[in-house]
């Protein structure tokens, strides 16, 4: 007897019948600029007009082992925001507006409704980040993952205009620090939490903090920015987007060189998890693993401070200075 694909573990009816059926998903993401429909080789996206001298940018991310939670739990409505987020919070960094996005989605066995969930999740995120789903590729590979297991891959084009670019040359002794707060850990420093809450204090998903389940903590979506960027644009000198590495090793990547900046711990809003988390790491480890409670730092002209403080949930943490790197007082 032959063997067809699918005695391999790959249903090729089920790769179509899934693409069917997230066809309306993806079209509500669609703008006037996305040519064509979901199904070709590729996404097509019209260039927008009202740039002098445009710069595409792309970045790409995935969600990290955050996804070994909502797999373990089963719940999958939300990881696409972390994918999303993770490519555009970075985009805004380097003042690009996000056009489009494509994902990657590969499983051992391609289960349809929670490869639905996930996608519909990517939806949300782009609608929140004010960009197409242009397209994506699912995979089926049955020896490269375990069952039940599935990976994520995002990737995020924007457009910028090219003497935007370089942040630094805008930053200056004095400029003000302030921080939009994150919605948690965002998407990192998963390795280290897990490892901190289920194997060295034992904690389980339904144990609660804060009157709120660990599990719902954990799984707390990742903040887009870019509603926040495109309102804040004119008042903002250079951005940086607190991922891996903490507010320690991200904020110098905007700081010219002779500058450095001083955040006052204090008048950080550290959510009740970081400091559980405390409970087994080293304040030195936890700064440069997690976002604390900082999403994104936006350096500001003292003079547009209050312009920022007034039309967003911004707060001040500290200020630029000369110096080099990051002083935590």
């Amino acid at each position: 007897m032959k063997i067809s694909y699918e005695d391999a573990g790959v249903s090729v009816d089920k790769g179509n019948a899934f693409v069917k059926a997230i066809k309306p998903l993806v079209k509500e993401t669609f703008n006037d600029n996305v040519v064509g429909d979901i199904g070709s080789f590729a996404g097509a996206f019209r260039m927008p007009n009202g740039f002098n001298k445009p710069i595409i940018l792309g970045a790409t991310d995935g969600v990290g082992t955050k996804l070994r939670l909502a797999i373990e739990s089963k719940r999958y409505d939300f990881i696409g925001q972390d994918l999303v987020a993770m490519c555009v919070n970075d985009l805004i960094c380097n003042f690009a507006t996000p056009l489009f996005f494509l994902d990657y989605y590969a499983s051992a066995k391609l289960e349809i409704e929670v490869a639905k969930a996930v996608i519909a999740s990517i939806v949300k995120g782009c609608k929140e980040a004010n960009c197409a789903l242009i397209g994506g590729e699912t995979a089926e590979m049955p020896g490269m993952y375990a069952k039940n297991d599935f990976d994520l891959a995002g990737f995020a084009v924007g457009i910028a205009e090219e003497d935007e670019l370089d942040r630094m040359k805008f930053v200056k002794n004095g400029d003000i620090l302030l921080a939009l707060p994150s919605s948690g850990l965002h998407s990192n420093g998963y390795s280290l939490a897990r490892k901190v809450l289920f194997e060295e204090l034992r904690m389980n998903f339904d144990d609660k903090i804060d009157g709120k389940k660990l599990i719902d903590i954990l799984l707390e979506p990742t903040r887009i920015y870019v509603k926040d960027f495109l309102k804040l644009k004119p008042f903002i000198n250079a951005l940086a987007h607190i991922t891996g590495g903490g507010i320690i090793e991200n904020l110098p990547r905007v700081l010219p060189r002779g500058m450095g900046a001083v955040i006052r711990k204090h008048y950080l809003k550290t959510p009740e998890i970081f400091y559980t988390i405390a409970e087994a790491v080293e304040e030195d480890e936890m700064y440069r693993s997690f976002n604390m409670g900082v999403g994104l730092i936006m350096i500001i002209d003292p003079k547009n401070v209050s312009k920022v403080l007034e039309n967003s949930d911004a707060f001040i943490i500290g200020e630029v200075v000369i110096n080099e790197g990051v002083i935590l007082e």
